[in-house]
């Protein structure tokens, strides 16, 4: 017969800024910083903080770094195991 279905784990653990943050499986980097006490993921050319805003990737206000590299669209990227992600604001 085929493979023994695995299933997805109910949570997992990233690191935001050097933060450890658990979040549901499934759950998206955007909403992984959401749950953080700083809901920034970047900072303007002013330097004012800028957060995800569209939530679909059309925006581009939730670019981050993931797992180095840079520009990331957080809404778009599901979080994972061992991740690791540096905003710049």
């Amino acid at each position: 017969m085929g493979e023994p279905s695995r299933k997805a784990p109910a949570s997992v653990t990233l690191r935001i800024n050097g933060q450890s943050v658990t979040v549901p499986s499934g759950t998206s980097v955007a909403a992984a910083l959401a749950m953080t006490e700083r809901f920034v993921s970047r900072a303007d050319l002013g330097g004012r903080p800028r957060g995800p805003l569209c939530g679909m990737g059309v925006c581009f206000e939730c670019r981050a770094t993931v797992d180095g590299v840079s520009e990331v669209l957080t809404c778009l990227t599901p979080c994972r195991d061992g991740q690791e992600v540096a905003t710049d604001a």
